[in-house]
C-alpha cells in the first residue's frame, strides 16, 4: 500500500519518536520537582481545592483523590516510560508497544494538565499532548511509517506557525510596521544569556529578521505539504528559524517541540544529500498488520473531524491563542506574542527580620539581580518565574501570589527550592513584601562602565509589608501599577 507506507521517512519518525518521548521526560522531571510546592497538598493552588471547588476540567487521574504521594508516582512512571522511548526500545518490539507507551504518557501528562491550573495554562502543554497522542501512532521498526500521521503531523507543524503568523497579523501593530524587535528581546518572558546582544543588534537588521519571521510563518508553512525536496527544504527554514528562537531566549519546550514536529516533512533523501555519509536510514520492513492499518484510518479520521475547529479558527478575525476545543487536548489552537510590550517591569520580593533591613530573594530564571547573567533554561519550564513575569504585566494574582508571600515568611522549604536565593538560608523573615521596578537593558557604555546587564529604577508598590501575624487578616493587593 504505497499510499499508506511512507518509506523513505524512517529518519522523521525516529525524530518524532524519541524527541516527543524527550520532551515529556522533561515535562514529567519538572512536574515532580515543582508539582507539590506549586500545586500540592500544601501548595500555593492546593489541587484537593480546586477538585472541591469546581472539578477538573478534563480527564485526570485525580478527580476522585490527590496526594502528593500519588502525583510522585505519576510523574515518575511517565519519565521511565519516557526513557525507554528515547532509547527506542518500545519501537523496537511490535507496533502496539510504542502504541501503548505514548498513549500511556498522553493520559499520565494528560492527568497533571487537567488539575494545573494557571500554572500549566501553556499553549506547549497542549502541544506536547496533542504531538504525544499522534506519536502513538507512528509504528515501530517493524513496519513503515504510516504516511496519514506523517500527514497530520505536518498539519500540525502547519498550525502552530501559520497560527503564530497570523495572530502577529492581526495583533500589535508592531508585527506590522517591522519594529516588533526593538522590544521583544528586552520584554520577553525570560531573557537568555544571548537576549542582551540581540536586542543591540542594529535596528534595520530587526526589521528584516521580523520581515523573516513572516515569510517564514506565513509563507514557508504552506510549502510543507509540496512534493520532496521542496517540503524538506520548507521544514529546514521552519528548523532553523526555531534554532534562532532557542538561542535568543527561553520559551520553555516549544522552540524543541516545533523542530520536532517540522520533522515529519523531512525526507531520508534529502538528509543524505546534505549529509552523504550517514549512510542509508532504512531497514527492512515487515508486511503492515490489517489491524494498525485500521487503527491508524481510524485515528487519523478522527484527528481530521477534530481539525474542523483550529481550521475556523484560522479563519476568524477574532482567532484565539492557544486554546483547546477539546478536554482531550487534541486538534488544538496556537499561536504566540500577538503583542508585545514596551517597557519591562519585574515584581521584586524582599523579606527582612527587622523590617528595616530588606534582602530581596532570587528567582532562578527572570530577572533580579542587575549585574547577573541571564541564564539559559530551555526546554526546562521554570513555572513559577513564568507567573511572575505575567504578574508583572499586572495579571490578577492575588489566588497564588499572597499564599507565595506567607510560604515566604513561613521559610517552607519546598517553595524555597524553587528560588536561586534565600537570603535568610532558611530562617523565617519576619516580615515580607513586593516592589515593583522598571527594567531596560544596559548600553555597550553602561555595561562597560558598571558590568550590568540590567539597569532597574523603583516604579511602586505591589504589596505591602507582610506578617504572619497581619497577612491573613487584611487584604495587602494594591492592584494595577501601570
Amino acid at each position: 500500500m504505497d499510499w499508506f507506507n511512507a518509506e523513505g521517512f524512517e529518519l522523521a519518525r525516529q525524530v518524532l519518536q524519541r524527541g516527543i518521548a524527550a520532551i515529556y521526560l522533561i515535562a514529567f522531571l519538572s512536574a515532580a520537582a515543582q508539582f507539590p510546592a506549586l500545586l500540592g497538598e500544601h501548595g500555593l493552588l492546593p489541587v484537593p481545592k480546586y477538585l472541591g471547588w469546581s472539578g477538573a476540567r478534563g480527564p485526570t487521574l485525580f478527580r476522585r483523590h490527590y496526594s502528593d504521594r500519588l502525583l510522585l508516582a505519576v510523574a515518575w512512571t511517565g519519565a521511565a516510560v519516557s526513557a525507554l522511548l528515547v532509547a527506542g526500545l518500545p519501537q523496537a518490539g511490535p507496533s502496539w508497544l510504542p502504541m501503548l507507551a505514548f498513549l500511556l504518557l498522553w493520559g499520565l501528562y494528560m492527568s497533571i494538565v487537567n488539575v494545573g491550573q494557571t500554572f500549566y495554562a501553556f499553549g506547549w502543554e497542549t502541544l506536547l499532548l496533542e504531538a504525544g497522542f499522534m506519536a502513538a501512532f507512528l509504528g515501530s521498526h517493524q513496519v513503515a511509517p504510516p504516511y496519514p500521521i506523517l500527514l497530520l503531523f505536518i498539519w500540525l507543524a502547519f498550525r502552530l506557525e501559520f497560527g503564530a503568523g497570523m495572530i502577529k497579523m492581526r495583533g500589535d501593530r508592531c508585527w506590522r510596521d517591522l519594529t516588533a524587535l526593538y522590544y521583544h528581546h528586552e520584554t520577553q518572558p525570560m531573557p537568555g544569556p544571548a537576549s542582551w546582544f540581540f536586542h543591540h543588534l542594529p535596528k534595520p537588521l530587526h526589521r528584516l529578521e521580523v520581515l523573516g519571521n513572516h515569510i517564514t510563518q506565513l509563507v514557508v508553512p504552506f510549502l510543507l505539504f509540496a512534493p520532496q525536496p521542496v517540503a524538506s527544504v520548507a521544514a529546514a527554514v521552519v528548523i532553523a528559524t526555531q534554532l534562532w528562537l532557542v538561542i535568543s531566549g527561553n520559551f520553555a519546550w516549544l522552540n524543541w517541540l516545533t523542530i520536532i514536529i517540522a520533522f515529519a516533512a523531512v525526507s531520508d533523501r534529502a538528509v543524505q544529500a546534505v549529509l552523504p555519509g550517514l549512510g542509508d536510514f532504512t531497514p527492512e520492513y515487515g508486511p503492515t498488520p490489517a489491524w494498525f492499518t485500521v487503527v491508524v484510518l481510524a485515528v487519523s479520521a478522527l484527528l481530521l473531524v477534530l481539525s474542523y475547529w483550529p481550521a475556523r479558527n484560522l479563519l476568524s478575525r477574532h482567532q484565539l491563542m492557544n486554546s483547546s476545543f477539546n478536554r482531550w487536548h487534541l486538534g488544538n489552537a496556537y499561536g504566540a506574542f500577538g503583542s508585545i510590550t514596551r517597557q519591562r517591569y519585574e515584581i521584586i520580593v524582599e523579606g527582612s527580620l527587622d523590617g528595616v533591613d530588606w534582602r530581596e530573594y532570587e528567582f532562578k530564571g527572570k530577572p533580579g539581580d542587575p549585574a547577573r547573567m541571564p541564564r539559559q533554561f530551555a526546554p526546562y519550564h521554570l513555572r513559577l518565574d513564568w507567573l511572575m513575569w505575567f504578574l508583572a504585566l499586572g495579571s490578577r494574582g492575588e489566588n497564588w501570589f499572597i499564599p507565595f508571600l506567607r510560604k515566604l515568611l513561613e521559610a517552607d522549604r519546598p517553595t524555597l527550592r524553587l528560588l536561586r536565593v534565600d537570603p535568610f538560608d532558611g530562617e523565617a523573615p519576619k516580615y515580607v513584601r513586593a516592589r515593583i521596578f522598571h527594567y531596560r537593558y544596559s548600553t555597550w557604555a553602561e555595561k562597560r562602565a558598571t558590568g550590568q546587564w540590567w539597569i532597574r529604577r523603583p516604579a511602586g508598590v505591589l504589596v505591602q509589608p507582610l506578617t504572619l501575624a497581619r497577612g491573613s487578616q487584611r487584604r495587602a493587593w494594591l492592584g494595577d501599577w501601570s
